[in-house]
């Protein structure tokens, strides 16, 4: 249950940095989802410890959520001040 309130977080985070007025508040935001999404890949990790994955499924889960990560800190960087 804790897994899906998760990931339902890293979902809710991006949606509400996207309705953000500007790259300050949608960075905050996606920053929220960062470690929403952090929290989702230590509970797959201590859920599979415990033997409530089969075998191979959090390490796919874990995959796409990599993948996901990647998006985020994407955008993240995106939206940067110059630092000129």
């Amino acid at each position: 249950m804790q897994l899906r309130r998760s990931a339902v977080a890293i979902a809710s985070h991006i949606a509400e940095a996207h309705g953000r007025l500007n790259d300050a508040e949608m960075r905050k935001g996606l920053g929220s989802a960062r470690a929403a999404l952090n929290e989702f890949e230590t509970q797959t990790e201590l859920a599979e410890s415990l033997g409530f994955f089969q075998a191979g499924a959090a390490e796919n889960i874990l995959e796409l959520s990599s993948e996901v990560g990647k998006l985020i800190n994407g955008l993240i960087g995106v939206l940067q001040p110059d630092s000129r």
